[in-house]
């Protein structure tokens, strides 16, 4: 527990209140209200994309990713299925979805539709505040939505494959003569 200004001891705020911040913060993601997004973390905001690696440390950062996402995704909207509350965490199980419009992350809008469920886990800082945000997804699943991925062992996968990546390919390939 950390002290407040009057020297009394504070404690952390309730799970309702964690799990209020947090609601209000997936609220304010299905208005793309950026300025409200950004008002539910703490002064030391952090995000971090897992599944590529993404992480965005300070308020300007983290704007800026949701800037882009909002930008990309204008018709972004996150539909909560579980909530899960602890006395640190809040952990939502979610399905995201929306249309690629704009640039994400490097690839230009391609105007496709995608859905994709997500596990986020919510931290908070000591006034309540989220202090940042940590997404889980299947990255596959979304590229392959959005037309860049292709399973090697189905149809165009079969082709583009060894075309995109020779030399992992060849690799494999080698390896397999060797062992056969």
């Amino acid at each position: 527990m950390a002290a407040n200004d009057s020297g009394a001891e504070e404690t952390p705020a309730p799970r309702e209140e964690r799990l209020a911040i947090v609601e209000e913060h997936v609220r304010q993601e299905n208005q793309h209200d950026l300025d409200g997004i950004m008002a539910t973390f703490g002064e030391g905001a952090w995000y971090d994309n897992e599944p590529v690696g993404e992480h965005h440390d300070g308020r300007d950062s983290v704007r800026a990713y949701y800037d882009e996402l909002l930008q990309a995704l204008p018709d972004f909207h996150i539909e909560i299925h579980q909530r899960h509350v602890t006395d640190d965490h809040v952990i939502l199980e979610t399905t995201q979805s929306g249309t690629h419009e704009g640039n994400l992350r490097g690839l230009p809008g391609t105007g496709r539709e995608v859905e994709f469920d997500a596990c986020s886990v919510f931290s908070f800082d000591d006034q309540g505040k989220l202090a940042g945000e940590r997404v889980y997804y299947d990255r596959a699943g979304l590229a392959r939505q959005l037309g860049v991925f292709h399973d090697p062992e189905e149809g165009m996968g079969q082709v583009l494959t060894p075309l995109l990546h020779p030399v992992t390919f060849g690799r494999a390939l080698v390896r397999n003569i060797r062992s056969g």
